[in-house]
């Protein structure tokens, strides 16, 4: 049978109530049965399928407003790593409010013969508040007294401490310098450094201003194992012997708990023999300890290089060039530089000499280790 187009809309019209019923009684069917499985309501909140069904009914909520949807959790970042000499102490002692320290002792560093005047001086860094402590590889800072040719006073001098943490009489309230008097000649006339000058001429129970201390360039690694290459001149000596004395001496050992077990090796530049700074407590050192400590000299009045000249350590450098590259190779190996400003281009020199011979661009490396703080320079 034929129907007209209007006949049959009509008809389809007619069929919806019924449809919409149909799936109204579907979906109460699904409520209900949601219902009986989860004690929740299917029409009021949506099931989660994922969730398993509780052994007893849950309880009637009021009805919450709807929320926006939560932010993803965000994992929490892991605690950065403590940086290594994190808890050294810095500048507890400013220029404007520095620490009197008193002069116990003063006495020439230098054996006869040797040519200018070093001295060794130890101040008693007793009664401070806050304590005056350092590390070794630190400066302080010292405030020769009296005042500049403008009348005012003095800017501190930076020396860097050759004593470690616990002092030369291992109580822990000393600190030494090593203190070469500069001079220099202008216009024929012989000038004095003012403050190395003002602490060479320093007396028992003198009192000094001391800043700091200051400096995180030259500090030790922690690791008992690390191999040091110590690269010195003149004073330059400071740091090194507080490194030195620290692995190696019987005191010290016992009181910090720090026993080296690496390889220590340190190159000592002089004009003189007479000019080794405490030469004989190095090679006291290397006899008791000849697995842990090398000790090579560059005298350069009284030694001669391969070429016939005046033996400097950039030369001692190129000598056992092969052998100090195969320590750098060990990433446990630092090295420190520390002296006159002018031995630096000598020492880099020799330096890319002796990387070039094992196909290594000393330019890019030296950067590296500096980066992965294997590379310490303090020079002045």
């Amino acid at each position: 049978m034929a129907y007209s187009e209007t006949k049959v809309v009509i008809g389809g019209l007619a069929h919806i109530p019924i449809i919409i019923g149909f799936f109204y009684l579907i979906r109460r069917q699904y409520s209900f049965g949601a219902m009986l499985r989860t004690g929740k309501n299917a029409l009021s909140e949506k099931v989660n399928p994922t969730v398993k069904a509780s052994a007893a009914p849950a309880k009637a909520t009021a009805p919450t407003k709807a929320t926006a949807p939560s932010k993803p959790v965000v994992p929490a970042k892991p605690a950065a790593a403590k940086k290594p000499h994190a808890d050294v102490p810095v500048n507890t002692y400013k220029p404007k409010a520095p620490f009197i320290g008193t002069v116990t002792e003063n006495y020439s560093a230098l054996k006869e013969g040797a040519i200018g005047k070093v001295q060794h001086i130890t101040f008693d860094l007793s009664g401070g508040d806050p304590d005056f402590k350092y590390v070794e590889g630190q400066s302080c800072g010292i405030l020769a007294a009296g005042e500049d040719a403008k009348g005012k006073p003095h800017r501190p001098r930076l020396y860097s401490i050759a004593s470690t943490r616990y002092g030369d009489n291992f109580a822990g309230n000393t600190l030494s310098l090593c203190v070469r008097q500069l001079q220099y000649e202008k216009d024929g006339e012989t000038i004095n450094g003012v403050c190395s000058t003002y602490l060479c001429n320093l007396s028992p129970g003198d009192k000094v201003k001391i800043s700091g201390p200051v400096g995180k360039e030259m500090l030790l690694p922690e690791e008992e194992d690390s191999n040091i290459i110590m690269l010195a001149t003149g004073t330059g000596i400071a740091p090194m012997r507080a490194y030195l004395r620290r692995m190696f001496e019987p005191t010290e050992i016992e009181k910090h708990k720090w026993n080296f077990k690496g390889k220590a090796w340190l190159f000592m530049g002089a004009p003189k023999t007479a000019n080794l700074l405490y030469d004989s407590d190095f090679e006291h050192y290397k006899s008791k300890f000849p697995e842990n400590l090398r000790y090579t000299k560059a005298i350069s009045r009284e030694q001669k290089n391969t070429k016939g000249g005046r033996m400097y350590i950039q030369d001692r450098v190129l000598e056992y060039a092969e052998e100090i590259f195969n320590m750098i190779e060990n990433p446990k190996t630092h090295i420190y530089l520390c002296g006159l400003k002018g031995m630096e281009p000598g020492i880099d020199e020799a330096m890319t000499t002796a990387a070039a011979a094992k196909g290594l661009d000393w330019s890019e490396l030296r950067p590296k280790l500096r980066k992965a703080g294997r590379w310490h320079a303090e020079t002045y």
